[in-house]
């Protein structure tokens, strides 16, 4: 089953905001706005989730997720950050970019890039995603819409 409702871009919805919250915790999937583009998200570890994504985006098992997280403090627990690192992610957080770092033992495996241990993270400026965050209380796990 889906669900199609607007939520405002610059001013979201608190109602809204928390339905499309409560479809995350449900084990479902959401897509939604970026800073750059939109993204398909679930909540961490939800492997069936993981799996309606793969098959929405027709990825294989290898293809990397990204934890989008609301700011940086949530963003330490799950990658390595020295202070030459933090002052760089700092100058650069929020907005449209995407950080590959090394990860800690926090992540699930399922994201992980096999070889290299390293996760890819990000801190997004856009109104509706930061609302999302938020109203989640943790990172979700994401990947772009763009085919």
């Amino acid at each position: 089953m889906s669900q199609f409702f607007q939520i405002h871009p610059e001013n979201p919805q608190p109602r809204l905001v928390k339905q499309a919250v409560e479809i995350v915790r449900q084990g479902g999937v959401i897509v939604y706005p970026t800073d750059s583009s939109y993204a398909l998200g679930c909540r961490i570890g939800e492997k069936t989730a993981v799996d309606r994504i793969r098959r929405i985006r027709q990825l294989d098992d290898k293809h990397n997720f990204t934890l989008v997280c609301r700011d940086l403090s949530e963003l330490g627990v799950y990658a390595k950050v020295d202070t030459g690192l933090f002052r760089l992610l700092k100058a650069h957080t929020p907005g449209p970019y995407t950080f590959i770092l090394s990860a800690t033992r926090e992540v699930p495996r399922m994201l992980l890039h096999p070889k290299r241990r390293t996760i890819g993270l990000r801190v997004p400026n856009c109104p509706i995603a930061r609302a999302l965050l938020e109203e989640l209380g943790e990172p979700l796990m994401s990947v772009s819409l763009i085919m």
